[in-house]
């Protein structure tokens, strides 16, 4: 499976797992000229900025490790644009990552990780 359409199953994955935990989906892959933001939750009243991390396995490290400060900072950067364009004021903003283990079986795993930064 090429790369980007893995990413996009991970995202379809992602968003049904936050969703079976009571999240609602706002959007998703949202872009601006330097980021893109994969998924925009609310829970309970939070913006949540979601990072979705795909992996079939932890050959280059646990994905987690992948949303770098740099990364962070775009992730950021692309959660002010989208809170500013969507005129969004009063609300809790959050940060989590949710990385999606696949394995080449089809067995799949998440581990979601809040305020991950």
């Amino acid at each position: 499976m090429e790369k980007t359409s893995f990413g996009r199953v991970g995202e379809r994955l992602a968003r049904q797992y936050l969703e079976q935990k009571g999240y609602h989906f706002l959007d998703s892959n949202f872009r601006t000229v330097h980021s893109e933001i994969d998924l925009i939750m609310n829970d309970g009243g939070t913006l949540v900025f979601v990072e979705v991390k795909s992996r079939h396995n932890r050959r280059y490290g646990e994905p987690v490790e992948a949303v770098n400060p740099a990364k962070q900072r775009h992730i950021r950067l692309g959660a002010r644009a989208y809170v500013m364009k969507r005129r969004i004021e009063d609300t809790h903003i959050r940060f989590d990552v949710v990385e999606v283990m696949v394995s080449w079986e089809g067995e799949t795993k998440f581990r979601h990780t809040r305020n991950a930064f």
